[in-house]
């Protein structure tokens, strides 16, 4: 084994011993393959209000726009996957995306690749370069791809054999090289359920998903009311929503996550729908004081229980257990 490969093990090993479930490697360019579909994917309004995502185009598809000198991405998977039988037990439940039910992602991710960016300049005797968590004009799915750690399933999110989709991303760009990984091939093979599941049709075909359609855009980004043709098409969903990811046959046995602080809080769980319409301002804030959920905003999360209650209370489903 080269020195080169003996220290590109040795970040990865430290990436494991940090709490990362995957670390990969790859070369940083210019992606010119995801150029054209984002591209494409803008030009035909898919991100619907997101307008930030056209922003800083050239920075998104080439890192060297994002660190001056990068030679290197290298990519971590850190697993939020846990027992959700337990987190989503009754039907007369509004819901928050699983991702969301534990502290924020970008505050414990970033604490970890700053901890693994000193290594790397310690090992690597100098280091320039920069950490990102979701927080930045990087296509971080992409770069996972391109590290080896797993392959764009058919609803657009990352899935590795090992760990499903139940994970968040983080990169780091650097400007030294090391030994790179090999890209995995795709395993979605004839399997549609994630098309077939979605209740809006944002999986317009496979591979492709129309952003400004998704129950996560109307429910976190859309900062408007929600669509009227959508608003019962987003069931009990009053943040994000996990329905692609929950029909998939790869997160059926995929590895539990070790990170207790990204797995969901208690006082998150288990509160009937009267508990969420008199969510009030202060209950708001301490609740979701350390939470992605802040995204939403106040208003915007009152806007989706008002939505939510409305499903629900159609259905005949409030307050009735299973």
């Amino acid at each position: 084994m080269t020195d080169l490969e003996q220290k590109t093990e040795a970040i990865r090993q430290e990436a494991y011993r940090l709490g990362f479930e995957a670390c990969g490697f790859s070369k940083a360019r210019r992606l010119e393959g995801e150029e054209r579909r984002l591209e494409e994917w803008l030009n035909q309004g898919r991100h619907g209000t997101m307008l930030w995502m056209e922003r800083h185009f050239d920075k998104r598809v080439d890192p060297t726009k994002l660190v001056p000198g990068a030679k290197s991405v290298i990519s971590v998977l850190c697993s939020y996957n846990q027992d959700f039988d337990q987190i989503h037990p009754r039907d007369d439940q509004p819901k928050i995306s699983k991702y969301a039910l534990g502290d924020d992602y970008h505050q414990v991710m970033k604490e970890k690749l700053y901890t693994l960016f000193q290594f790397t300049e310690e090992l690597l005797g100098g280091l320039e370069g920069r950490v990102f968590v979701d927080s930045a004009p990087i296509l971080d799915k992409a770069w996972a791809v391109q590290s080896g750690l797993g392959w764009i399933g058919k609803n657009s999110n990352l899935l590795n054999k090992d760990l499903g989709s139940w994970f968040f991303i983080g990169e780091m760009i650097v400007d030294v090289e090391l030994i790179y990984d090999t890209q995995l091939a795709d395993h979605c093979g004839t399997c549609t359920r994630c098309i077939n599941a979605c209740p809006t049709d944002a999986i317009y075909e496979p591979y492709r998903v129309d952003g400004s359609r998704c129950i996560s855009y109307f429910t976190i980004e859309l900062r408007d009311e929600i669509p009227s043709e959508y608003q019962s098409k987003i069931g009990e969903w009053m943040f994000g929503c996990d329905i692609c990811q929950d029909v998939c046959p790869w997160n059926r046995k995929a590895k539990k996550g070790s990170e207790q602080r990204i797995m969901a809080r208690e006082e998150l769980l288990d509160h009937d729908l009267d508990f969420w319409e008199e969510l009030d301002l202060e209950t708001y804030r301490e609740f979701f004081r350390k939470s992605a959920v802040k995204r939403a905003k106040y208003e915007g999360l009152k806007r989706n229980i008002e939505v939510v209650s409305r499903n629900l209370r159609e259905r005949g489903n409030w307050g009735i257990r299973k």
